[in-house]
């Protein structure tokens, strides 16, 4: 159950993708001086170590963030929703303004990005079950204010930590998938959330693999969201690998954001062609936005 260690897959295309989304959140919320509150109801260990010894063993980030970080000739500039995300990554790794060349040494968990467009008006709150990711997550952020760091089930925290005291935030939810159990309680998660916070924008992260459950996810969501997400939604897919021989591993990842900002389809609708092109695995690979009426 607390196997997961998120090293090894830090900065891989679904990272790209899951942290694409949240910076433009984030810098959404940023736009209006009014506090907000951000909740991670898996939140890791806030940062990896790209030499370490589990992003080493399949270096996924090579083909992730290093693919968007090698792009040095300024007449490929990266669209502008990249290249907000791809300067948190630099800026995470100590490059000076202006440095296209810095050494990628480690990786922005989703804490981490959240942490860096904090005001001091917004609050983080993070959960996470595994004892050495919250250990390494506490010693980073636990003293930062307005950061809370608790070793707690997030799907169980909900709870306690909305709706947010300003009305204004964002939820994450992005649970390994590990447990088929996973899907079910990522559904039901984000029901919780926008039933105690109508208002507040819910992500959520899913793989693109073969189960069944993987399938249907997307789906549910819809209809969930379609009830009770008062702005509608919005769904981003990526697909650049293709499966092994049995046709099993990670094809891709989709977010799906409830009641997102009126700004976040057309920002994201050019770029995800864009993004599929320059991390494709296979000549397949695509990338899409999809929305609802409301969004």
């Amino acid at each position: 159950m607390l196997a997961y260690r998120h090293a090894f897959h830090a900065g891989n295309h679904a990272d790209v993708l899951k942290h694409l989304v949240l910076v433009e959140l984030l810098t959404y919320l940023n736009e209006k001086d009014k506090g907000w509150r951000y909740v991670d109801t898996h939140a890791g260990a806030g940062g990896y170590a790209l030499q370490g010894h589990y992003a080493q063993k399949h270096r996924e980030h090579e083909q992730g963030i290093g693919r968007l970080l090698q792009r040095h000739d300024p007449a490929q500039a990266l669209p502008a929703p990249l290249a907000r995300y791809v300067q948190q990554v630099r800026d995470f790794n100590g490059a000076a303004p202006g440095d296209t060349a810095a050494a990628l040494r480690q990786y922005p968990g989703s804490p981490a990005l959240a942490r860096a467009l904090m005001r001091p008006q917004d609050q983080l709150r993070l959960f996470e079950l595994h004892p050495t990711e919250h250990k390494i997550l506490a010693g980073y952020l636990g003293h930062e204010p307005g950061c809370e760091v608790r070793l707690a089930d997030g799907y169980m925290a909900l709870k306690s930590v909305l709706p947010a005291p300003t009305r204004r935030g964002l939820t994450l939810i992005d649970p390994p998938y590990e447990l088929k159990t996973d899907y079910a309680r990522a559904l039901a998660a984000m029901r919780e959330a926008l039933t105690r916070f109508p208002e507040g924008i819910v992500m959520v992260w899913l793989p693109q693999v073969q189960l069944v459950e993987a399938a249907q996810l997307p789906q549910r969501l819809k209809a969930a969201a379609g009830t009770l997400a008062r702005k509608g939604w919005v769904h981003t897919r990526l697909t650049v690998a293709r499966g092994d021989e049995r046709g099993y591993g990670l094809l891709g990842s989709s977010v799906f954001v409830a009641n997102p900002p009126h700004t976040l389809a057309p920002r994201l609708q050019p770029v995800l062609p864009w993004l599929a092109r320059e991390l494709a695995q296979f000549e397949g690979a695509k990338g899409f936005v999809e929305r609802s009426a409301a969004a």
